[in-house]
């Protein structure tokens, strides 16, 4: 009975001692950053799809004309980073630092539930930042593919 009571009588564990909690906020975190890195190009304000597709067409024609005749490619300028590129590296990171820290919450012995959760929202925020660049990879693959076949048809005279 006294073992009881003094079960609940002891102070609480302090929270923010515990890896697991850790792993869980930086998994957390990961996955904020994916989220934020889909959502960032809709804010973007620049020109139309359309007008970019047409810059993008009008410069593959140039391009080949220059090559055609032999003449230098134009220099293309260094473009400065965007956040977004961070977020591309910064989100990985971030899950692969949650994964390390689950792992430790299970070597030293905790309670199993935190490190899981860490490891699992972790593995999900690098799944679904796979999945969104292979989305991403294929959609620009089907434009270029889309663009090169109608590349006759956009500027016939």
């Amino acid at each position: 009975m006294e073992n009881a009571l003094n079960q609940f009588n002891s102070r609480p564990p302090r929270l923010w001692r515990s890896w697991g909690v850790w792993a869980v906020a930086t998994a957390a975190l990961a996955l904020g950053l994916v989220f934020l890195q889909m959502a960032l190009p809709a804010f973007d304000t620049g020109p139309s799809t359309a007008s970019q597709i047409g810059e993008i067409a009008g410069e593959i024609k140039r391009a080949a004309w220059r090559s055609f005749f032999g003449m230098s490619q134009a220099e293309v300028a260094p473009e400065t980073p965007k956040l977004i590129f961070y977020l591309a590296i910064i989100a990985p990171v971030s899950a692969i630092l949650s994964l390390v820290l689950s792992l430790v919450s299970r070597l030293t012995h905790e309670d199993w539930r935190l490190g899981a959760y860490g490891a699992s929202l972790a593995v999900a925020a690098l799944v679904l930042q796979f999945i969104w660049w292979l989305a991403l990879l294929i959609m620009g693959f089907l434009l270029l593919v889309s663009i090169l076949q109608n590349i006759g048809d956009i500027f016939s005279w």
